[in-house]
């Protein structure tokens, strides 16, 4: 974990673009849709999420490449160590890269669209919760369509599905969260879906690396 947070801090890039555009779109969205509180609040929740995954899925594209380009991914196939705790590292390494800072940054966009204090608050609860989950789905993607060059529209196209499940529970909490409805229902639903995919993914990495590698 600790080589990838310093390969990231080398290459700044590969961790600030995605950030970068997750500020920009949701500061957009004022201006091309409405300025009006009652509007934007209303919205917010699907705005905010629906550009969390987009940004975790730029990210995603660095996962393994540059250890591919390398041989560093062979070499953690083949040795000793297991596997499936050193892609565990690297993911929350990708985590603390792209699901941290967005984490970090919700509370002031969600202001400025207007989203009450409670909603707030359940947005940073779901962001919590679920962009560990999209680090784990995503990185299985990214192992399966690391030899591939040029691979951004088809992990789009393996990923963005099993997102979807997330997305409606996460929007669905912060919407009735503002509507002082319950919301147990869909954080016990977020929280099932984060401890299947840490039992999950870690039974994957081998199968699918090797897929990618042979």
């Amino acid at each position: 974990m600790t080589r990838d947070l310093k390969m990231a801090l080398r290459n700044p890039s590969s961790f600030l673009n995605p950030l970068m555009f997750f500020v920009i779109s949701i500061s957009l969205f004022p201006i091309a849709i409405s300025p009006e509180a009652q509007t934007l609040s209303s919205i917010a929740p699907g705005i905010i999420w629906v550009i969390t995954m987009l940004s975790v899925l730029l990210s995603l594209n660095s996962l393994f490449h540059y250890d591919y380009d390398s041989g560093v991914l062979e070499q953690m196939v083949i040795s000793h160590h297991s596997l499936p705790l050193i892609l565990l590292a690297k993911t929350l390494a990708h985590w603390m890269l792209s699901g941290l800072p967005i984490i970090i940054l919700s509370p002031f966009l969600g202001m400025a669209l207007f989203i009450n204090t409670e909603g707030i608050y359940i947005l940073v609860l779901t962001l919590i919760i679920a962009t560990p989950c999209l680090s784990l789905i995503g990185s299985i993607g990214a192992s399966l369509v690391v030899g591939i060059k040029n691979s951004g529209m088809l992990l789009s196209l393996l990923i963005l599905p099993l997102f979807i499940p997330i997305l409606i529970f996460a929007t669905s909490a912060v919407s009735q969260s503002q509507s002082n409805l319950p919301i147990d229902g869909q954080l016990y639903f977020l929280g099932f879906i984060l401890i299947l995919s840490l039992l999950i993914t870690p039974l994957n990495y081998r199968l699918s690396l090797k897929i990618s590698l042979e």
